[in-house]
């Protein structure tokens, strides 16, 4: 049996960099009891708790289009809407290690199953 570990997103809007590079295709990681106990050490989570979700999601990521590095400074820059889609997909794979979730539709009352990594592509 594998398990699988890593997942591959792609954000709503998308991260520019300092050339004006969009950047939009990335991979998360299933985070460990270590990437959650961390930044409570960290300074700024300690003066301002909403940082956590900033110093939580630069130790997952593992990628984002070109990017070398995922620092805390790409994550703090990210457009709102993207921050908010990494969170929620944080959360989705690691509750249940699965980017497909089960939604209903609003006008129909139909379940349907959706997969979160495909969100935001076009």
């Amino acid at each position: 049996m594998t398990i699988q570990t890593e997942f591959e997103f792609e954000l709503p809007i998308g991260y520019v960099d300092k050339e004006g590079t969009l950047h939009k295709h990335g991979t998360m990681r299933l985070a460990t009891a270590m990437d959650e106990i961390t930044p409570l050490n960290d300074m700024r989570v300690q003066a301002n708790e909403a940082y956590l979700a900033i110093a939580l999601i630069t130790r997952v990521v593992t990628g984002l289009g070109t990017l070398k590095h995922i620092t805390s400074n790409v994550i703090e820059n990210l457009f709102a809407a993207d921050m908010a889609y990494l969170q929620a997909f944080y959360q989705q794979i690691n509750e249940n290690a699965s980017t497909q979730r089960v939604v209903t539709c609003p006008h129909c009352q139909q379940e349907l199953k959706i997969d979160l990594a495909s969100l935001g592509e076009e």
